[in-house]
């Protein structure tokens, strides 16, 4: 890629002023979607947290209200597990703003100790972290025109394949395994989206960042949750004695979504040891992400399983 690496230690007090801008953070009830949420409020932006828990919606508007009294802050509903709740939620928050500035496709899951189903019969992971933010970012294309969409990846991307035959993990369910496709499908969509946008002139600046190792509540909710009391205890202080905080995980996102050098098609993670910590810096990205007969299969695929199309 010839996009320019971000400064030197970039933080939050680089990023130019959003006021006035509109962003979208899915899954900012807590983790990194709080901390990006918290930021952009931070710079001014009217910053929109979504989530399926309206108590920790109203906990979360109130702990950044605390932090930014001037804050334009807003909690709306939004399942991502459920088809039609993505086309509610997108229809009424087209009909208030008629143009988003930033999208930022962060919601997750990791993990799941069973292969579960959303509402639409999709394996969990896949439904949640990628299809239903394809559908989402589809929903939303139009009001996105000059705005940016940032894709929450991961390091996983790098040890997962995309199985289009096998999408769902009916045949072998492993939750690792099935989490690294759904990141792999949320890079591969970025550079996917951004070549689209660029043929076709959508003008929409897509973006893929990843945060590195982070302290967050994922381990927990996930490949944690169903282990004994001790095992997922362990599981986390191990984690956590080796990651960064969920406020600088969330960096390489806040970068994507408002430094002015950040490029479409580009990929940004810690710029530290093997991208586990560090300041936002260039990611890698390998090649099976950057095929692009493998994003249009996957692009074709997303549109048949969630019936809906960018038109």
């Amino acid at each position: 890629m010839s996009n320019p690496a971000p400064k030197q230690n970039w933080t939050l007090a680089d990023a130019p002023r959003q006021a006035g801008k509109i962003a979208i953070v899915t899954g900012a009830t807590g983790g990194l979607g709080y901390e990006t949420a918290l930021g952009l409020a931070r710079q001014g932006a009217i910053t929109i947290l979504t989530g399926r828990n309206p108590g920790k919606g109203a906990q979360a508007l109130s702990r950044i209200q605390r932090d930014i009294p001037a804050a334009t802050i807003h909690f709306e509903m939004l399942d991502l597990a459920s088809l039609s709740a993505i086309a509610h939620f997108a229809a009424a928050i087209t009909r208030q703003y008629s143009k988003i500035d930033i999208l930022v496709n962060n919601a997750g899951v990791m993990g799941l100790p069973k292969r579960q189903l959303t509402r639409d019969g999709f394996e969990q992971q896949i439904g949640v972290n990628y299809l239903g933010h394809f559908a989402l970012t589809a929903h939303l294309k139009d009001a996105l025109r000059g705005g940016r969409v940032v894709n929450v990846a991961s390091l996983a991307h790098r040890r997962a394949t995309l199985n289009p035959t096998d999408l769902q993990c009916e045949k072998s369910y492993v939750p690792m395994r099935a989490y690294g496709q759904s990141k792999l499908a949320m890079l591969v969509f970025a550079l996917e989206l951004h070549r689209r946008a660029t043929h076709r002139q959508w003008d929409i600046r897509a973006i893929a960042a990843h945060p590195g190792w982070a302290r967050t509540e994922i381990i927990g909710n996930g490949i944690g949750a169903g282990a004994p009391g001790l095992k997922a205890w362990l599981i986390q202080q191990g984690f956590d004695a080796l990651a960064q905080s969920a406020r600088d995980g969330a960096l390489p996102s806040l970068y994507a979504a408002m430094a002015p050098e950040a490029e479409g098609g580009a990929y940004y993670g810690p710029a530290g040891r093997s991208e586990r910590r560090g300041p936002p810096g260039r990611a890698i990205i390998f090649p099976r992400a950057a095929d692009p007969a493998a994003g249009s299969a996957l692009w074709a695929l997303s549109e048949k399983l969630t019936g809906v199309t960018f038109g």
